[in-house]
């Protein structure tokens, strides 16, 4: 197979991951591996942001990258968080060479048998959500092609899960919005009832309902539940007893 087939092989196979069932962590750690094979380097991982803005390692291709991405988090120094922060590619052909900037990772890069490091952001027009990291164990820059490629692949991974956190976070607005319908129709239903055992308007129903919820610690929709389905736990509420 050659390398355009075989590049075209990997975004059909990246692309059919956005579908209905998309399992982000299967995703990133596949784009991992594909970027190890077809980048010129060792290792990839991939850094990206929680719901806290916080930076979290979510896949790597092999346990040296692994535990390399997690040092640079631990240690809070590093070209991978360089990138993230500033949002442009960071890129040390040498670690050996230049040690000063990242003395720390430089030392822990060489423990893991790593030398070269290409970060990419993640990013959609001002926002960047993470990083995807490249490795390789010899001095190496990338050329301008496969760097060009590194950045489709984060591209292809930043659209990938930007849009699987719309469509969760839709259908979380949509699960809530009809959570909201179903309550609404319950208390009706419970205003209705009340209102028609002890003789009340709807809004006297409404005050007296609340008023019984608060009043036993409960919430209102549960106490709603309970008239409806003629809970006898609530027979105070349906038939009070008169004050003596």
């Amino acid at each position: 197979m050659s390398r355009e087939q075989e590049l075209s092989r990997v975004f059909v196979e990246l692309a059919d991951t956005l579908v209905a069932d998309f399992d982000v962590i299967e995703f990133l750690h596949t784009l991992t591996e594909r970027c190890a094979d077809l980048l010129e380097v060792d290792a990839a991982g991939i850094l990206l942001t929680d719901q806290q803005d916080s930076l979290q390692l979510v896949a790597a291709s092999t346990l040296q990258a692994k535990q390399l991405e997690l040092f640079q988090l631990q240690s809070e120094q590093g070209p991978c968080l360089d990138c993230f922060t500033t949002g442009e590619p960071v890129s040390c052909a040498d670690l050996t060479a230049q040690p000063q900037q990242w003395p720390r990772f430089a030392a822990a890069a060489a423990e893991a048998g790593f030398v070269a490091v290409h970060a990419l952001p993640m990013r959609l027009r001002e926002r960047v959500i993470g990083a995807l990291n490249l490795f390789s164990v010899d001095p190496t820059g990338l050329n301008h092609t496969t760097l060009a490629l590194g950045r489709a692949f984060a591209d292809v991974a930043t659209i990938g899960i930007l849009s699987e956190r719309a469509a969760r976070e839709q259908n979380l607005l949509s699960q809530q919005l009809q959570n909201a319908l179903n309550t609404r129709i319950i208390i009706e239903q419970a205003k209705g009832l009340l209102a028609e055992r002890r003789d009340l308007s709807m809004d006297q129903a409404f005050t007296t309902l609340r008023g019984y919820a608060r009043d036993n610690g409960r919430k209102l929709t549960e106490v709603a539940l309970a008239l409806i389905d003629g809970d006898n736990s609530i027979t105070d509420l349906t038939h009070p007893q008169p004050i003596r």
